[in-house]
């Protein structure tokens, strides 16, 4: 028997013993990254292996995919265990008594438990080998261990109580009957460390480049620490970002019970209502963080400003920056033959905040700024087919302006137009996004999004396609939450298969619902969606009544 001991709150929690989980080995670091590669490998599967002969109902050619073709794929050393492999549960005669559908289902709560416990694991290595550890807490000043440890013990607690109700309920019996209910309790009661935790994260992170910059002996300290067998070639960093993570994971751990889930049953109510609750705190997590950086890029770039004329106020709770960069302005004749000439072109660099665009001139770190015009009054043109030369060209009027000025821009011209005027493109983006036959990708590499226009993904992320350009990049709406921006072609592949597509619609339009209050999953109604988006993405949506028209359409095909 293995035997998993919790400890940190009070004698009862210390003294209890969990004897349905087997000891969890796997860091959550480690299983987070295996878990999104085995779904990434899965979702190839069914991709390749869907049925192409006509005739066969869609919903049933996925649907009826055996769970070892679901499954097979976490039963390796770096994966948590599956239910099934318990003793119990091989002992019990379930496996020949419940349908395929049940027992994925009885996985897919066993997951949220056992990836918990994993979590849990790897926060008592941050706070027993790095927290706790005497030499490091030496090196650091009262302030530096609050900046970088924030409030980690109270997340810690949080996921201690939550892992207890968690064992209990399987403990209960080897046939879960639900979890959703225990993460809807503990999200209502004691998920808001979360959103404290997370929303200080962007300090923690330069405070600990500050300190590792000039404190020698904590970086020798730190050196030596992350060397430790125990931390398994991890990073420390790895160790901090773990409770924003997790609160996401288990989220889309959520979703996937909520996929499976009956139709209104008691299992798909508690699922809608735990998942609404989780996504009210990634969204505080992600509002927090979005607000404190967008102010202080707000003010680092006020302090590069030096107006020619007029000054024009950058800081505003209402303002923040959708995209920046140099584009050539074209001057003088715009012929074939005059494009030859590099110095046909004057750089400038543009600023473009979701209400303000300027037009500025580099000058070292400094920009002079020539022009300003607010958003609503900005026009794109591309110009009429003159050639290879300007494939890359467009107009750009600022009807209402300081200088009147209407020039001819050189440069990324798809991702220009989308952020400049982003209805003339994408008014019906959102429409053809949820089409059955719309193009989608998954994320086989993640990617940190380098500019405010750009979507930040993770592997196993699926995006239907938006727009894509010719150097390598793709605009896509990320199915499970809505968000919008570009991202390199080269961190995704695409999904070839009609049938997996149209199962991704349906489970993402089940989630939707689930966002919009549930009234449609428990009544069989139909209400509007409303899709969180990214900051660029806001003045990119389509009307969302238009939306669900067309997700209806796509789900029932």
């Amino acid at each position: 028997h293995f035997i998993f001991r919790l400890s940190g709150i009070g004698d009862q929690m210390a003294g209890h013993s969990l004897r349905i989980v087997r000891n969890i080995e796997v860091l959550y670091q480690e299983y987070r990254d295996t878990s999104k590669q085995q779904e990434i490998e899965q979702r190839r599967q069914r991709d390749n292996c869907s049925p192409v002969t006509e005739g066969t109902p869609m919903q049933e050619s996925v649907a009826t995919s055996p769970p070892a073709l679901q499954l097979q794929l976490r039963n390796n050393t770096q994966s948590l265990s599956l239910w099934q492999n318990l003793e119990a549960v091989q002992a019990s005669g379930l496996l020949t008594q419940l349908d395929q559908k049940e027992i994925i289902m009885q996985e897919a709560m066993f997951e949220l438990v056992t990836s918990e416990a994993s979590y849990y694991k790897s926060l008592e290595i941050l706070e027993t080998h790095f927290l706790r550890n005497p030499v490091l807490f030496k090196t650091l000043s009262q302030s530096d261990m609050h900046f970088l440890f924030s409030n980690i013990e109270e997340v810690m607690k949080a996921s201690e109580r939550f892992l207890m109700d968690l064992e209990n309920r399987i403990e209960e019996s080897i046939l879960i009957s639900d979890v959703c209910d225990i993460v809807h309790h503990h999200a209502v009661e004691h998920f808001s460390v979360f959103i404290k935790y997370v929303i200080n994260q962007a300090y923690q992170e330069k405070n600990y480049r500050r300190i590792l910059e000039g404190n020698q002996p904590f970086r020798d300290t730190m050196a030596s620490l992350e060397n430790h067998p125990c931390v398994r070639g991890l990073s420390f960093t790895s160790f901090l970002i773990l409770p924003f993570q997790r609160i996401t994971r288990l989220k889309l751990l959520v979703q996937n019970i909520l996929k499976k889930a009956e139709e209104n049953s008691e299992r798909e109510a508690n699922a809608v209502k735990a998942h609404q609750q989780l996504e009210k705190i990634v969204r505080e997590c992600d509002e927090g963080v979005r607000k404190m950086s967008r102010t202080e890029e707000l003010i680092s770039i006020e302090k590069t400003l030096e107006f020619k004329s007029k000054s024009v106020p950058i800081i505003s709770h209402s303002r923040w920056l959708l995209k920046k960069g140099e584009v050539q302005v074209m001057a003088g004749p715009k012929s074939t033959r005059t494009m030859r000439s590099r110095k046909l072109y004057q750089p400038f660099y543009l600023f473009l905040f979701n209400n303000l665009l300027l037009v500025t001139k580099r000058s070292g770190d400094k920009f002079q700024v020539l022009d300003s015009c607010t958003r609503a009054m900005l026009r794109t043109e591309e110009l009429a087919d003159q050639g290879q030369a300007l494939a890359h060209v467009f107009n750009l009027k600022l009807l209402e302006n300081q200088e009147d000025l209407t020039e001819t821009f050189r440069s990324d011209k798809l991702r220009w137009i989308c952020a400049l005027t982003p209805n003339r493109r994408t008014r019906f983006m959102s429409t053809s996004a949820h089409q059955a036959d719309s193009p989608q990708v998954q994320c086989i590499q993640s990617y940190t999004a380098q500019e405010p226009d750009e979507l930040s993904t993770e592997m196993a992320d699926v995006m239907s396609l938006l727009e894509r350009t010719t150097d390598g990049w793709m605009m896509g709406e990320r199915l499970h939450d809505g968000e919008r921006g570009w991202f390199p072609s080269r961190v995704v592949e695409e999904i070839h298969s009609k049938e997996v597509r149209a199962q991704n619609l349906r489970e993402a339009f089940k989630i939707h619902l689930a966002q919009d209050g549930g009234a449609g999953l428990q009544s069989g109604t139909r209400g509007g969606l409303r899709g969180r988006r990214t900051p660029k993405a806001s003045s990119l949506s389509g009307t969302h009544t238009d939306q669900m028209g067309n997700w209806s359409e796509a789900v029932n095909q």
